[in-house]
């Protein structure tokens, strides 16, 4: 009880010496401060000087009405008409009949109302209560209730309870979010069932689908069948069951050619390739152009597709002896440079030719290697001519699965040509028939974005794509396999999609920078003691300090239950991943009933039945 005592003596003491010593400094503190606010008003005479002044000079003429107001009703005037006269004189005169005894009351009063407001900007503190070290926290219901569209069936399922409609233009416009999805999580985490499943089940949309194994397909396609979806499937796995693909059915204009040959050469790399090889791949780009150009521009429909073009390859044949030896080739583009001597693949094939004979041998051999994966029978068949009409996408409800390996990547590569070419048919299709917007939002999900090859140019596409009304989810296992493939665009991909998922994972850099990403939160730190001896003594103190929403090793523990959701412009949520069997449409998947299993071949003999309306496109292939 004495040590209590001796303790309130002792601060009470301190604080009337600290009273002390400010009463005594407070003249000459406050003579400082008037003589400095003195020379920098002087020093910048501005804006805010101006605005003190006209402050001042208002302040002290109401101030002095008010005190000859005041002064007049102390000689005994009670009649309020009277009464109001006088204010009435005192206010529509410019300068009223003060006495200088009004006048003094009123400028003592404006300018101790100046100075107080000038020395408490200028004391004032900046604090953040309970926010000195960091604001973060986890977003609530209220946080994303802005976002629901009304109709569930309009909304991008990320989460059990968090949701985003799929309208790019929302009725307030700070709410408009681009529907690009960023999706991380390890194998194992439920990317399918927890993410990619529900949203395919939403049937808001044309829905482009990479399809790892080709089970997709098979769960879901009987009840995008029954909602009025065409299907359509292309398959890496077992071609037999594919619907044919030709990138050469896209070409429109001559950026198109090089796009083409840039997504060939890109997802065909010969394994160790270094940089050093910059020369011979510049000199494969040039032949590649001027031989696809010249299909282009001169062959039949029939014609052009990747078997002519391997053909065309295999018949140029180079004599190092013998530098003025023609081949078949050759003699076709002379034929055609005597028509149009300036064209484009003619350009493109003298560029080719600068090459001495050795030297172009080895390029045609370099070609040859390349193209073998394209020279099977199987793939020369499947691009023969086109059935997939990816620019039609945008044009009523279709689903368009990419059925490829998650094993073998050998042909994992054209499905990186089919997305590109999607992309940039889709883009023109919405600016040259539809206004800059296509009819049929078309989503992308593409699972195992990893596995399909780089799509040049993403970085760009994904900015530009939203206005079209085309979206993309990029499902990856870590950040780390974006930055493999994309290297310095990495960040601009996952910074251009406004919704990035979690679902879980080990991998350091992935939780190195989401834990970075969610920010910190300020809270309490209590310190105690209790030091015994012959006099007991406990001390308890309180402090504030930041830490992380989630630290790395928090993320790595995480219930496999839990996701975590970052929406652009919101506070991070930590919720349930969405259970795929709530869903109104699972019913009708082949998981809850095996009779719903979905048969693509099948599926085209019903097709293939012709009906009044229908187009069709009659190829003849020679044979007979």
């Amino acid at each position: 009880m004495m040590n209590i005592v001796n303790w309130l003596i002792d601060k009470t003491i301190s604080v009337i010496e600290g009273a002390r010593e400010f009463v005594k400094e407070l003249p000459e503190k406050l003579k400082s401060f008037i003589l400095k606010k003195w020379s920098d008003f002087r020093a910048g005479f501005g804006k805010y000087q101006i605005i003190q002044l006209l402050f001042f000079i208002g302040t002290t003429m109401l101030s002095s009405a008010f005190f000859r107001i005041w002064r007049v009703r102390n000689y005994g005037i009670q009649d309020v008409i009277y009464l109001m006269d006088i204010v009435n004189e005192t206010f529509s005169n410019p300068w009223p009949p003060y006495s200088k005894g009004d006048l003094l009351k009123g400028c003592m009063v404006s300018g101790s109302l100046l100075l107080f407001m000038i020395v408490y900007r200028d004391t004032r503190k900046v604090t953040r209560s309970k926010k000195e070290f960091g604001s973060a926290r986890w977003g609530r219901k209220r946080d994303i209730a802005p976002f629901v569209d009304p109709v569930p069936e309009r909304n991008i399922i990320l989460t059990a309870t968090e949701q985003i409609t799929i309208s790019n233009r929302p009725k307030i416009p700070k709410y408009a979010r681009n529907n690009n999805v960023l999706v991380l999580g390890s194998s194992g985490s439920g990317k399918t069932r927890f993410f990619l499943k529900p949203n395919l089940l939403q049937m808001h949309s044309s829905y482009v689908i990479t399809d790892p194994k080709g089970t997709l397909i098979t769960e879901c396609g009987h009840v995008l069948e029954m909602n009025g979806y065409q299907i359509k499937a292309f398959n890496t796995i077992n071609f037999q069951k594919s619907m044919h693909y030709n990138p050469f059915a896209y070409i429109r204009r001559q950026e198109d050619i090089a796009t083409l040959v840039t997504v060939l050469m890109e997802n065909t790399k010969v394994e160790g390739a270094k940089s050093g090889d910059e020369f011979w791949q510049s000199a494969e780009r040039l032949l590649y152009t001027a031989l696809i150009a010249y299909l282009h521009y001169k062959a039949p429909k029939e014609e052009q597709n990747f078997a002519m073009l391997i053909d065309m390859v295999n018949e140029m044949e180079v004599r190092e002896e013998d530098e003025t030896f023609t081949n078949k080739i050759d003699d076709l583009f002379k034929e055609l440079a005597e028509e149009q001597p300036d064209c484009f693949p003619v350009r493109q094939y003298k560029a080719f030719k600068l090459a001495a004979g050795k030297t172009a041998k080895s390029i045609l051999i370099s070609c040859s290697a390349r193209l073998s994966r394209l020279d099977i029978d199987a793939i020369r068949e499947i691009t023969e001519y086109d059935e997939l009409g990816l620019d039609t996408l945008g044009d009523r409800k279709q689903a368009l699965f990419l059925i490829m390996s998650d094993t073998n990547k050998t042909f994992n590569f054209l499905v990186g040509m089919i997305y590109t070419q999607l992309f940039n048919a889709l883009c023109l299709k919405a600016d040259d028939f539809y206004g800059g917007r296509l009819p049929i939002h078309v989503r992308c999900l593409i699972d195992e974005a990893a596995n399909i090859g780089r799509i040049p140019e993403l970085e760009t596409l994904i900015t530009t794509i939203r206005s079209r009304e085309i979206s993309a989810c990029l499902i990856f296992q870590t950040k780390s396999q974006i930055k493999a493939i994309y290297k310095d665009h990495a960040e601009t991909i996952a910074g251009n999609c406004d919704s990035q998922l979690f679902l879980g994972g080990n991998e350091e850099s992935t939780l190195k920078s989401l834990s970075q990403a969610l920010g910190k939160e300020t809270i309490d730190v209590e310190n105690s003691g209790n030091q015994r001896g012959k006099e007991s003594t406990i001390t308890q103190n309180f402090s504030k300090q930041g830490r992380e929403l989630l630290a790395m090793d928090e993320i790595a523990v995480m219930d496999r239950s839990k996701c975590i959701l970052q929406l652009s412009g919101v506070y991070p949520f930590y919720s349930d991943k969405y259970d795929v069997t709530k869903h109104p449409n699972y019913k009708y998947t082949s998981d809850f009933d095996k009779r719903n299993a979905f048969d693509i071949m099948k599926y085209r003999r019903r097709r293939m039945k012709l009906r009044g309306g229908d187009k069709y496109l009659v190829i003849n292939l020679g044979k007979k």
